[in-house]
């Protein structure tokens, strides 16, 4: 569940009103997109990839993947950053035959950062390679899968989980150590309960819950209990007597996971538990240690979730300290890029608790240090912290909160500096000691762009640019930036894609797509990243896409509006919006369309009954159409309980406003989504039925959250849907 350009006022009237505007350019080729270009990924591309960067050795060389132009065969090369110049550094031909093909050498399932060990994830088990002895050999040979494979690191063990179970195993000696006994269909040691791992740890955790010390002679792991958590069945529909699958989800009010946070050595023995009651209603989680490894600290919440307590935990004896306190009337986040100075003097926070994100700088005895960034924009991520030369490395949205640039400050506070020059989305990585780093940005007229740059902000050189000459031969449409005043206070980002062919005289069709969840923004000033929206705008339509209040492009203070009020602002705001875009005269009012999924297919339900006099058709894909059958974590976030804010969720919920449906309607939905559950389209059809509601429906059997498999066929309805509607001309799937 973040330029030269042509300005062209008298297209979309930004004459009447004195915002920024960004306008774009169309691409002067006359070439049309097909259908295959846009959805299936056909040739000719008009783009390639960037270079494949796996990230700095040292300060001053990084590693790259590459493919020899005289075997074909993709390579790892250590590059000279000054100079470029490229040593080749591991050949999986160097391997074979020993290695079997099955065994991705240069995608291994955990690495050093030397890349000396390697540890590979086969048939359940796992496998070593020393790639400087060429040493291959097998460590596991389990009916059990080990999961999420970390080494230490000092790349002397490997950490796992196997049946819910943590263990380690050394690989000097190639003895296992079993690290907890007690793992079951409801007790977790190292792997994530759901509702963690989608709301709290990140997918990007794999459900990995456990966090070596950085001398590797410890880890940290949280345990989960499931047993109070309700089960929620999903059905299997194949084979003869289908299969039913159980999953512990808490719904908004149910009981949730109890977990615990433990200490071991690498292994095994006595495990330290901190000091927390774990049948309190709480939610534990990111551990950080300490660069010495001698404390772990660990991040406390209340189940409102309006209060975050850091706490330093004793590695003898479990007890607890306090360091920093956070309390919001709204909510509180958790601290997910907290950095321990190596001195032990303090600790960098990124908290959004005066209503915009920003960097604080606090000692070990819990008290502020100093304010280092202040302003009405926010501090986006912490890209690097430089403590010998005395700076803090950030990305943040500060002049336009719509591009990504990276700023500095330093640590003893003063001015914040920016790095990058063109306007735009940024994505960096920096060189540890901070001499470079790796920018990849893009903006509304600039597919993805490389560059190597000193940290002075000078280039060294491009590495890549991801627009193939072939673009210029496409007629694309004119990509724009703007903002929508809608008169009490906020001016609403903004970003449309005009057709190539685009006539002030004639009336188009307008899509407006949307996400729309707290903090969710969609509008950036970034190249599209794929083809569809160029192709549906060629094939005769406007799509837009407006963020509102709630977004973050407004900091704290505009998300926490949405504060115990899912479905209102949002739907307001894209209201007055559209009003304005309904303002110009060649829109076409009988034809305006929202689509999105997931939150977004949510949003789409709420703006054709909440708002049903502005849309008229609408694409729905795996909505939640309740609040009440969404997760704890994230519903009562926003919301509280059912119990404590029973008017926000009867708002809230499409049911409610079932008996308002107007225009045409198409609900998508996976009959095993594990997220949103089908149960939520279930109930809001039988109400639709139910009222005598006419609407379009189309479940893919088997197919989770986003739908995976039968994605083509999703694209394909979907488009045939706009066809039939009007907001698009037809095009032949042979062409």
């Amino acid at each position: 569940m973040k330029r030269a350009l042509n300005v062209a006022f008298v297209l979309v009237g930004f004459a009447a009103f004195s915002l920024l505007a960004v306008p774009g350019s169309t691409l002067a080729g006359t070439k049309r997109i097909t259908y295959a270009q846009a959805f299936e990924y056909a040739e000719p591309r008009l783009t390639k990839a960037l270079p494949a960067v796996q990230g700095w050795a040292d300060d001053g060389h990084y590693y790259e993947l590459r493919v020899d132009s005289s075997d074909k065969v993709q390579k790892l090369y250590l590059v000279d950053a000054e100079t470029g110049v490229a040593t080749l550094y591991l050949n999986p031909k160097d391997f074979r035959p020993k290695v079997p093909r099955r065994f991705s050498i240069l995608h291994p399932s955990a690495h050093s950062k030397d890349y000396r060990v390697l540890i590979f994830s086969r048939d359940h088990d796992l496998w070593y390679l020393n790639t400087e002895s060429k040493e291959f050999r097998r460590l596991t040979a389990n009916p059990g899968e080990e999961k999420n494979p970390t080494l230490s690191p000092d790349g002397r063990y490997v950490a796992f989980t196997r049946d819910h179970n943590l263990f380690t195993i050394d690989l000097k000696t190639g003895l296992e150590y079993q690290l907890t006994s007690d793992g079951s269909d409801v007790i977790y040691n190292g792997w994530a309960s759901w509702v963690y791992y989608e709301e709290i740890l990140g997918r990007a955790s794999r459900y990995r819950a456990f966090w070596w010390s950085p001398d590797s002679k410890r880890l940290a792991f949280l345990r989960f209990d499931d047993s109070p958590v309700p089960r929620f069945p999903i059905f299997h529909a194949g084979g003869v007597h289908g299969e039913l699958e159980w999953e512990r989800y808490p719904k908004a009010g149910d009981p949730n996971p109890k977990v615990r946070l433990g200490v071991v050595s690498a292994e095994g023995g006595e495990i330290v538990w901190a000091d927390f009651d774990e049948n309190a209603d709480q939610y534990l989680a990111w551990p950080f240690w300490t660069p010495d490894g001698q404390t772990l600290t660990v991040q406390w919440m209340n189940r409102d979730q309006t209060d975050l307590v850091l706490y330093a935990v004793d590695l003898e004896t479990g007890k607890k300290r306090q360091l920093y306190h956070e309390h919001q009337d709204t909510w509180v986040e958790f601290l997910t890029d907290l950095y321990f100075l190596k001195d032990g003097s303090g600790f960098l926070v990124h908290s959004d608790v005066d209503g915009w994100k920003h960097l604080y700088l606090y000692g070990m005895n819990g008290k502020l240090r100093k304010r280092l960034t202040k302003g009405k924009w926010q501090v986006l991520s912490v890209s690097l912290v430089d403590e010998k030369g005395g700076y803090v490395y950030f990305t943040a949205d500060k002049g336009e909160s719509w591009n990504t640039e990276l700023f500095r400050v330093k640590l003893s506070g003063g001015k914040v500096e920016q790095l990058t020059v063109e306007a735009g989305t940024h994505s960096v990585r920096l060189s540890p000691g901070g001499s470079y780093f790796i920018d990849t940005y893009s903006n509304i007229t600039t597919p993805g762009k490389m560059l190597l740059r000193r940290t002075d902000g000078s280039v060294v050189r491009v590495l890549g640019d991801s627009k193939k000459p072939e673009m210029d031969e496409y007629a694309l449409g004119k990509v724009e930036l703007f903002r929508i005043p809608i008169g009490d206070g906020y001016d609403l980002p903004a970003r449309w894609i005009l057709p190539p062919d685009f006539d002030p005289a004639k009336r188009y069709p307008v899509i407006l797509s949307i996400y729309g969840g707290p903090g969710a923004e969609t509008v950036r000033n970034a190249f599209p990243w794929s083809l569809r929206g160029f192709y549906l705008a060629q094939q005769g339509a406007i799509v837009i896409s407006i963020d509102h209040r709630g977004s973050g492009h407004f900091g704290k203070k505009g998300v926490a509006e949405m504060y115990r009020n899912l479905g209102k602002w949002e739907m307001h705001d894209w209201r007055e919006a559209m009003k304005w875009v309904l303002k110009k005269p060649f829109v076409d009012a009988t034809h305006v369309a929202i689509t999105g999924g997931s939150y977004g297919g949510y949003a789409t339900l709420m703006a054709l009954t909440v708002d049903a006099s502005i849309f008229t058709h609408g694409v729905s894909l795996y909505p939640v159409t309740d609040w009440r059958l969404y997760d704890t974590v994230y519903t009562e976030r926003y919301m509280d309980t059912p119990e404590q804010n029973p008017e926000g969720y009867a708002f809230g919920s499409v049911l409610t406003h079932a008996d308002s449906l107007r225009g045409k309607l198409l609900i998508v939905h996976g009959t095993t989504d594990d997220n949103v559950h089908m149960q939520n389209t279930l109930q809001l059809i039988d109400k639709l039925q139910l009222l005598g509601k006419q609407f379009e429906l189309m479940l893919y059997p088997e197919e989770r959250h986003g739908i995976g498999r039968r994605r083509r066929h999703l694209n394909r309805l979907v488009l045939d849907f706009w066809v039939r509607n009007g907001f698009v001309r037809e095009e032949k799937l042979s062409e």
